[in-house]
């Protein structure tokens, strides 16, 4: 079902450009360092059944050492994105990449592909989300910025050589299909669910 005329308009300004069919998406930083940090704080006894300290130690730090900025649209890769030509550039926060992802496809009114495995996301982030059974791409995400950018790569690499994780992660089309892959497996992206962090939430009051 698609959004309402003041509902669209709304996201339209939240997102604050359009991607263009062919345009390739980029993802700079890690995604869900905050929502990582957090969980490993919050929930550390916890956690620390299953896991060392020193791991949550790194954890914990997540944000602190591999984020790209505390205000991201200040960041390195945000303005480099706008400077490398980018259509769309849009920071990720509550909802995670997913939520990001959702969000500049509908402004855009386009369809698009893309590659879950290639989204950059630390390996502290994977097994806390494993153990507690949530998905680290619905996981807050500040810090993260969504690109969207006719030709990708050369920004990725510019990324890639400053010490920030980036890839090319999928293309918009002119499709009304929005595919995500995931080695065999393929589905559609859906409308943004409630970010992790709020279940998580839940277990903070034992």
């Amino acid at each position: 079902m698609r959004l309402g005329k003041d509902a669209m308009e709304a996201l339209k300004t939240e997102v604050g450009g359009l991607l263009k069919p062919g345009d390739e998406l980029v993802v700079a930083g890690a995604v869900a360092l905050k929502g990582t940090s957090l969980i490993a704080e919050n929930k550390y006894d916890l956690l620390r059944e299953v896991f060392s300290g020193s791991f949550l130690g790194d954890a914990m730090a997540l944000r602190r050492n591999y984020g790209v900025g505390e205000i991201p649209k200040e960041s390195v890769p945000w303005r480099m994105a706008g400077e490398a030509g980018a259509n769309v550039r849009f920071a990720m926060g509550e909802g995670g990449f997913l939520s990001a992802l959702w969000k500049v496809a509908e402004a855009s009114q386009t369809g698009l592909r893309a590659d879950l495995r290639k989204v950059p996301v630390r390996q502290e982030t994977i097994e806390i989300c494993e153990v507690l059974d949530i998905n680290p791409y619905y996981l807050l995400s500040e810090g993260s910025v969504l690109i969207g950018i006719p030709s990708g790569e050369a920004l990725v690499e510019e990324f890639l050589r400053m010490g920030i994780p980036a890839a090319v992660i999928g293309h918009a089309n002119e499709e009304n299909d929005r595919l995500l892959y995931s080695r065999e497996n393929v589905r559609y992206l859906d409308r943004p669910a409630e970010d992790e962090i709020k279940g998580v939430m839940e277990l903070w009051q034992d």
